[in-house]
């Protein structure tokens, strides 16, 4: 089993190309299923990615349903490419999205929030380990947004396989997750 992010990055990209669309579906219920059980429902504010369908992300779809059905105030966010920096908007009946040149859905407008504002945020991953060390695209965007956070805010990543027993090249500036979630298995970190 590879041990690098370059490797890993690879491999679990790999995965996920042969996953079908039922398949992401049902994985992805399975994740929002498990999220029930986590104790993170006392909080109000929860960032969700919405998914690159091209890269066959977990489809948060089912959290966005289950968020709307606890009254919390849902947060969405913007990528500067430039700047590799955040930025986040509630989610509003009134809000448009539109695919940026990455495939990415965004907000076009909104009611901005501010990092230090977001209780919970589910982090978007290619694969992690049973350490609560994470793997994402390599831009660096979701450890630049987790650092800004507050301290006490619940990091949870959402994976449709299970752990790798270690990373080897953990950087300082990587923030670990509190959680991850897989159709499976809740981690604890």
């Amino acid at each position: 089993m590879p041990t690098t992010k370059k490797e890993l990055r690879k491999h679990y990209k790999n995965l996920r190309k042969e996953l079908t669309e039922e398949l992401i579906e049902e994985k992805s219920l399975e994740i929002s299923n498990q999220l029930i059980s986590l104790p993170i429902w006392d909080k109000t504010y929860y960032h969700v990615f919405l998914p690159i369908e091209e890269q066959k992300e977990v489809n948060t779809e089912f959290i966005l349903h289950l968020l709307s059905g606890k009254d919390k105030e849902i947060v969405i966010s913007k990528s500067d490419f430039e700047t590799r920096i955040m930025s986040h908007f509630l989610l509003t009946d009134n809000t448009k999205i539109q695919k940026n040149e990455y495939n990415i859905p965004e907000p076009v407008n909104g009611l901005p929030v501010p990092s230090q504002t977001i209780d919970v945020v589910f982090v978007p991953l290619l694969a992690f380990d049973v350490f609560g060390n994470r793997i994402g695209y390599g831009k660096g965007f979701y450890d630049k947004f987790l650092a800004e956070c507050k301290s006490e805010t619940i990091k949870i990543g959402l994976s449709f396989f299970e752990a790798v027993g270690q990373i080897d090249d953990v950087f300082e500036s990587d923030v670990k997750l509190d959680y991850c979630v897989t159709p499976e298995k809740v981690y604890r970190f």
